[in-house]
């Protein structure tokens, strides 16, 4: 291990020259440890001090440092326990109940973070949490937080035994994986929880590695002049500039209470797009309250009239008033709003909404499809999508003014470096919607990723499984107006390259109106199918068909493609495939008829006599694609061409 002398200058901080053996937060009861491999121990002592470390009969002795680091490493152990880890230097400790088995990081955003009783509903859950009796799975959660330096320690954390009681707390893809492989494998199963929702994967790779790659390097040279202290004020004055100017320099802070009023002078406000994140308006990194304001007018006969207004969702959180009037509020961001506006509030012609709304930081504004946005009046819609008008209340002067997508390493030096010296097997990693409109990019920075963090556990090249984005309309992308999700779905399929890596295809999981989709269990069982063949090296069928090759014969374009051996199966009462599109020199693609020839795939159209390129599930929404093999597992998002998409020119940067 070529690293075994150089991590231990960088392990913990420099200790006093008299202090108590400890070991780091990742060490503590109910730990599970890496089977099969030798086990790493490290911790902090006082300078030259003499330990002990005692585990299964096993006796390991070693001497502090002269700034007080040691380690050791255990020799391998089969699965099995519990036992007992007693390490001793001037004074004593035990930890108890540590078995030893697999050992797994999860890690990404907030698909992978979403708790098993998380904000949003995850299908089956109430029924797993009543019946997670499994002592020999634990997840270890640690704190979210963000840092511009490396941290060698977590702040805290705690290994859970899953239970009833703490089940509902473990994510919910990894408790799905943990079980799965636990009912394969028949050993313990160690989850190490590491995820942090609505984050960047440039967050998750270290500074060195950005230093290292050409792309990168002149972000990479030009970090050293941000801190914390820097970047907040940086963010506080380019917001407060923003302000201003929106404010105008007549404004007094009294004027607010009328922002909700129907005869209120909104003229001079900011015009900007719903349903749209504020990032496209200037405001990526909004934290405090703001008003947004839209006129409409009724028809005489709709006048007094009880109505239905639905906002799509809001992040965070919101009140609502119509002519000035509260018709409702919600604070939770997830929620699609729908509110009643009783009889009598609703007059003939002009009337007008405004919405206050609470903003913790990140993401702002009303997000969803433009049919979300509308009034309903009886059987009359009103679509409120389109021009509104912003002010701003305040602004937090908090620390959320520093953002965990503001630089790159943020995530990794505080909740990945901590954890490099520790055992495992390997990762699996849910993550990609944040860079959907840099997903061209992608394909550089989640192998960059890949390869930073292997490079720091130094455990040769460990499994590292993904998931690959579902179905979610995200903009309405398609092949002919191109689509960020397929592009980026491209991308992790190209990070296949890589040694030792895998991918659970879950397009046939998503939602279309639901970043979050509600089964966590297939995405879970389709990450642990991966694992039990490439990393346990058991028989079966275990992921989705990748296409192979194609052949042109006139108007008819062959597809061949592999993990199908078993023959072909379609979602469909009528066996009608679709999701394929067929395109000739001119690029714009029509929807083809598919058939099963076999083994192959034929795809035509009469709209194109000479076809050069065959596309399948390249959208955002790609619900519809009902291709699978017998076992059902999805056919991967592919395409045969190599023009140009939407996001091909979208690079990284720093804090706008």
């Amino acid at each position: 291990m070529k690293k075994l002398f150089a991590f231990v200058f960088t392990v913990i901080i420099s200790m006093n020259v008299f202090a108590n053996v400890s070991l780091p937060k990742i060490f503590a009861d109910d730990m599970v440890l890496q089977r099969n491999k030798p086990i790493r121990i490290w911790g902090t002592a006082s300078a030259s001090e003499k330990i002990s470390v005692q585990f299964n009969k096993q006796i390991k002795n070693t001497k502090a440092d002269k700034s007080g680091n040691w380690f050791l490493f255990l020799d391998e152990e089969n699965a099995g326990g519990p036992f007992q880890l007693i390490v001793i230097g001037e004074n004593k400790i035990t930890f108890n109940n540590i078995l030893v088995g697999e050992v797994w990081i999860c890690s990404g955003q907030s698909n992978m973070e979403l708790q098993l009783a998380g904000w949003t509903k995850v299908d089956h859950s109430d029924e797993e949490i009543k019946a997670a009796n499994y002592p020999q799975i634990r997840q270890f959660e640690v704190p979210k937080t963000i840092s511009t330096n490396l941290k060698n320690d977590l702040s805290d954390g705690a290994w859970k035994v899953c239970n009833p009681a703490t089940a509902g707390n473990f994510s919910a893809v990894a408790y799905f994986f943990a079980k799965e492989l636990y009912k394969q494998l028949k050993v313990p199963i160690g989850i190490i929880n590491s995820t942090m929702g609505g984050t960047q994967i440039e967050s998750w790779i270290s500074k060195n590695a950005f230093k290292k790659n050409n792309e990168f390097k002149k972000i990479a040279d030009s970090l050293n002049k941000f801190s914390i202290q820097t970047i907040k004020k940086f963010r506080e004055e380019s917001v407060m500039k923003k302000v201003a100017a929106i404010r105008g320099a007549s404004f007094t802070v009294s004027e607010i209470n009328n922002w909700k009023n129907f005869d209120y002078n909104d003229s001079k406000w900011l015009s900007m797009k719903e349903p749209a994140e504020w990032g496209e308006e200037g405001f990526r990194y909004f934290g405090g309250i703001a008003w947004i304001r839209k006129t409409i007018n009724i028809d005489e006969a709709d006048a007094g009239k009880i109505a239905t207004l639905e906002l799509s969702k809001i992040a965070d959180g919101d009140e609502t008033f119509v002519n000035g009037i509260k018709v409702g509020s919600n604070h939770n961001w997830n929620d699609f709003r729908k509110y009643s506006v009783p009889a009598g509030i609703l007059k003939a012609g002009r009337n007008v909404i405004a919405i206050r709304i609470f903003d913790d930081g990140g993401s702002s504004g009303l997000y969803g499809d433009e049919d979300d946005l509308k009034l309903t009046i009886g059987n009359k819609i009103i679509s409120l999508a389109g021009n509104w008008l912003l002010n701003i209340e305040s602004v937090s002067k908090s620390d959320s003014l520093v953002r965990k997508n503001d630089l790159p390493g943020l995530l990794f030096n505080a909740m990945i470096n901590p954890l490099i010296n520790y055992s495992i097997c390997g990762v699996i990693w849910y993550q990609g919607e944040t860079n959907e409109s840099r997903a061209y990019q992608y394909r550089k920075t989640l192998p960059l990723l890949i390869n930073d963090w292997r490079q720091h556990f130094d455990q040769e090249n460990f499994p590292f499984l993904f998931v690959q984005l579902p179905s979610y309309c995200a903009n309405h992308g398609n092949s002919n107006k191109g689509s960020w999700w397929a592009e980026l779905r491209e991308s992790q399929t190209k990070t296949l390259a890589l040694p030792n890596t895998g991918m659970a295809v879950t397009i046939d999981v998503g939602e279309t109106k639901n970043l979050h989709p509600s089964n966590k269990l297939d995405v879970g069982k389709r990450l642990a199918a991966v694992a039990l063949h490439d990393v346990y090296k058991m028989d079966g069928e275990y992921t989705a068909p990748q296409f192979q090759s194609m052949k042109i014969e006139g108007n008819k374009i062959i597809l061949s493609f592999n993990h199908h051996q078993n023959g072909w199966l379609v979602k469909d009462k009528f066996a009608r495939i679709k999701g394929f599109e067929i395109a000739g020199n001119d690029q714009h693609f029509y929807f083809a008829n598919a058939t099963i020839d076999g083994d192959k795939i034929i795809v035509q159209t009469e709209k194109v006599l000479q076809p050069v390129a065959v596309r399948y599930a390249w959208a955002d929404d790609v619900s519809e694609a009902n291709l699978f093999n017998q076992q059902m597992f999805p056919v991967a998002p592919f395409r045969t061409d190599n023009w140009k998409g939407i996001t091909d020119e979208r690079k990284y940067s720093l804090i706008e």
